[in-house]
């Protein structure tokens, strides 16, 4: 009874605190961790202490189904269509900001935290992508809404893409890890396997997943459209379908699902179903994020896995937050002619999250790492510290900017798309 009162009491807070944190300094991820840590310190609650590195498969399957279904919505909300040019920004980011944040944050963890290659660029890799679930109040509005200005865009669509990409940088990670004589052995079949066919079968998979659910949704037959149904839940079976059947070719799912939402809304752009889609998967992404948050805020509260954050972990922290990151997005960003102002808040604002708990526990489950538990500690902390930092800075952040730019960010139809 207890554990149904908790799960009642969180799926309210579900559909009421977004409304209730609108106008404060605060965010929805920072509530969840505070629930969590109270719930473990109360005698009464059967919440019990976990640990990931006791429960990694749990920990690599929860956190891998809210990311795919993030992914999904995600994309569905981006109403701004593939295009080099209108999508630089994101290139950018992409192909300079998160290779130069993975080579910076490995030789920060050989450097300072002591690991050895494998266990260090795993943590970068773990760490340079930005995060899709508890980036919300950083990414642009409903489909159709208009809320798609250049900060919006930017941080939502690199969300969406750099989890698959640094995927093998992972796969690198645990391929050094499992070489046992040292040396290079390992990277043609790195190169060929996951970084080409993974890559590419993502991509593919995605695009045509994608077209095929567009037609069953929009184009068949009016009396056997999806669409015809209004019923939102279809985005969830959209998201399984794509993970699910890349992955069984070997693909990368988590490029597969992003580009199968882009082709799902190119299909029919204008449809009122994307509404309804989204408004589902955001419910269900939602409330996954706060049972996971919560989870996440008991396991800091039981207190095992950052009682091994030394001076070091720390220290790395601090730069990967506040130096890495800002400055290897600002980088990529050198040339775009949109204002300072804009540039600073994107660089800044590359939140960490539950995408950095998939990756470890993932290559955790696959082969062994020296020094994890530091790994582990360090990924926990940033986490933890761009929950905090960001959820309370993004509010009024992006209030001064929008006032900045002449609208009013309580009315999303006001924001204009900027290209």
């Amino acid at each position: 009874m207890v554990t149904l009162f908790i799960f009642g009491t969180v799926v309210l807070l579900t559909a009421w605190l977004p409304m209730a944190l609108r106008r404060l300094p605060l965010s929805l991820p920072i509530c969840c961790l505070a629930i969590g840590a109270v719930l473990t310190w109360l005698q009464f609650t059967p919440l019990a202490a976990m640990n990931p590195l006791e429960n990694t498969k749990w920990t690599e399957h929860l956190t891998e189904f809210v990311v795919i279904v993030a992914l999904m919505g995600a994309g569905l909300k981006i109403d701004r269509p593939l295009d080099l040019r209108r999508w630089a920004a994101t290139w950018r980011l992409l192909g300079i900001a998160m290779p130069l944040s993975i080579v910076a944050i490995t030789l920060l963890g050989w450097s300072l935290l002591g690991l050895g290659i494998a266990s260090a660029l795993l943590l970068g890799a773990a760490l340079a992508p930005t995060d899709p679930v508890l980036a919300a109040d950083v990414q642009v509005g409903p489909p159709q809404t208009g809320e798609e200005d250049f900060i919006r865009f930017s941080l939502t669509s690199e969300a969406g893409l750099n989890d698959g990409l640094s995927f093998p940088f992972v796969m690198a990670a645990i391929a050094i890890a499992s070489h046992e004589g040292g040396g290079f052995g390992w990277f043609a079949h790195w190169f060929a396997f996951d970084v080409v066919w993974k890559l590419s079968t993502g991509l593919t998979m995605g695009w045509l997943v994608g077209k095929l659910l567009g037609y069953l949704t929009f184009r068949m037959p009016e009396a056997g459209r999806i669409a015809k149904t209004g019923d939102g839940l279809a985005a969830l079976g959209f998201t399984c379908v794509a993970y699910g059947a890349t992955e069984l070719v070997h693909g990368y799912g988590f490029v597969a699902v992003f580009v199968a939402a882009l082709t799902l809304r190119s299909v029919e752009r204008k449809s009122e179903y994307h509404g309804e889609l989204h408004d589902f998967g955001e419910q269900i992404e939602r409330l996954l994020m706060m049972v996971l948050l919560v989870c996440f805020g008991s396991i800091l509260a039981e207190g095992s896995i950052l009682m091994r954050a030394d001076w070091r972990i720390v220290s790395v922290s601090v730069l990967v937050l506040a130096v890495v990151r800002p400055l290897a997005a600002w980088i990529s960003l050198i040339g775009c002619r949109h204002t300072r102002a804009e540039k600073v808040i994107i660089s800044i604002f590359g939140i960490r999250g539950l995408g950095s708990i998939y990756y470890l526990a993932y290559a955790s489950g696959n082969t062994k790492f020296e020094d994890v538990e530091t790994v582990w500690s360090t990924v926990f902390l940033i986490i933890l510290m761009s929950v905090v930092l960001h959820g309370v800075s993004v509010t009024p952040v992006m209030r001064w900017i929008d006032h900045r730019r002449g609208v009013d960010p309580m009315k999303p139809t006001a924001l204009t798309t900027s290209t």
